[in-house]
């Protein structure tokens, strides 16, 4: 079995599970809505839907007919927890450069 982190963005590796993330930010969403603007098959939609289950990314509800998705945000904020600690790095590493730029400037003799 993926770690969850792992399954988070294997999920988020395609942009038709990222179309059906952004769509499930504005509420709830039955698979014929999640599907209406992809021309793909309502199977395909179905495994692209499982592969967000899977990753804890959406759940799915039964009501009479209707199995309603939800967006599940605690698997994005795992994402982000793990992204931020490299951004922060990053910054860091930039800033470290910026500086070392500056002394080289200020060694520079003047024209």
């Amino acid at each position: 079995m993926t770690d969850p982190l792992s399954a988070t963005f294997a999920a988020l590796a395609d942009p038709t599970r990222r179309a059906i993330l952004a769509r499930l930010t504005e509420g709830e969403a039955s698979v014929n809505e999640l599907a209406a603007p992809f021309d793909i098959s309502l199977p395909a939609v179905s495994r692209h839907l499982k592969v967000l289950e899977t990753a804890g990314l959406i759940s799915r509800s039964r009501e009479a007919q209707i199995r309603p998705c939800k967006l599940e945000a605690e698997a994005l904020k795992r994402a982000y927890t793990w992204i931020e600690h490299y951004r922060r790095f990053w910054d860091a590493s930039f800033d470290r450069m910026a500086d070392y730029l500056a002394e080289l400037q200020a060694k520079e003799p003047k024209a």
